[in-house]
Formats: structure tokens, sequence, C-alpha cells
């Protein structure tokens, strides 16, 4: 672990090696698991707002499940998740003609409808940050649904917090992470 400004980072995200592998998990981890994807409390607002232009991509399934239980909800800890369809997939899931789970939230990003792209949780994956009071733990999630996408990281030489290098400036900004790249190169000599 090691300091950052007002952030302790795991050294994983530097040591790991990580590419997502959709044609090998078919995007399991947005149907995996038994919690919707973490939201920000500035991301429930949002989640509310773009509702309308993200409904015309969702399954009839996720619709249901967002009228039913809100486009987020409140867990018993007074966390943000997305809602989840019978307690399985993400409300917000969608799947291409291959049976891959994709985001409706970011294909109406990609297709212009919305400006933002999708909750920053499910943007950085496999790195979770978890807030603290006086600091933010920055840490990768190793699941093993992943183990592809480790296979290929390690194939392709591509270290945890380059795969998510946009994803780490849109949580943290610029200069955060250029401080970020600055401890990998020591610790890559």
């Amino acid at each position: 672990m090691f300091q950052l400004g007002k952030t302790i980072v795991s050294e994983d995200i530097i040591e790991k090696d990580f590419v997502c592998n959709l044609s090998a998990c078919k995007g399991a981890c947005c149907i995996d698991g038994d919690a919707g994807a973490p939201l920000e409390k500035d991301e429930v607002k949002i989640l509310e707002d773009i509702y309308p232009l993200v409904k015309p991509f969702l399954r009839q399934e996720g619709i249901d499940a967002i009228e039913a239980q809100g486009t987020s909800i409140t867990t018993d800890f007074g966390d943000f998740e997305t809602p989840l369809i019978n307690g399985a997939d993400c409300a917000y899931v969608i799947f291409d003609e291959k049976k891959t789970a994709l985001c409706a939230i970011e294909e109406a990003y990609n297709q212009g409808e919305i400006k933002w792209k999708k909750p920053v949780s499910c943007h950085l994956y496999p790195i979770r940050v978890r807030e603290y009071t006086e600091f933010s733990g920055v840490n990768y999630d190793k699941w093993e649904i992943c183990d592809d996408a480790c296979s290929l990281g390690k194939e392709l030489q591509v270290p945890v917090y380059k795969f998510v290098k946009e994803a780490l400036i849109r949580k943290f900004g610029e200069d955060w992470y250029a401080e970020l790249e600055k401890v990998a190169e020591k610790m890559n000599r």
C-alpha cells in the first residue's frame, strides 16, 4: 500500500495485469453476484435524470425492476447501488446478439443520447474504491469470473491501472494519475 494525496492505494493495481475479455466472460460481472453496482451519492440523481433517455435501451425486465425499486436502491448500510432483476442481473443490463451482457447506460452514451458514460464503479472495475472519513482506499478486486481478463492482461502486459486509466482520471483527476504513473515507474525499476 502507498499513499497518493487522500488515497491509500494497493500495489496490486500496478503489479497485476488486466484487460476485459468480453468474448470469454460474456459480461458476467453485470449478472453475477448478489448486489448491484455501487453508486456515488451524486450518481443517484444522475440516474433519475437520465432514466427517460436510457429506458428505450433497456429490456422489459430491467424497466420493471427500475419502476418497482427506483433508478437506484439504498442498502441496509446506507450505500447506494443499482437495482437488480430478481436478485441477479443489474437492472441496466442488456444483451447483444452473442448473449454478451452490456450496459444500457453506456449504450445510450455511445449513441449520443446522454453525456454520462456509466457509474464510476463500473468504469473503474476491477478497481474498487472505498470511502473512509479521512481517505479513499483504492484496491484491486480479484474475482474468479475475471480470470480470462487477468490472462489477457498478462499476455498483453497491461497493468490494471493502465487498463482503467480513463476511469481513474475521471475519479481522481489528471494530477493524481500522473503521480500514480511516477510510483509505478519507481516500482518497476
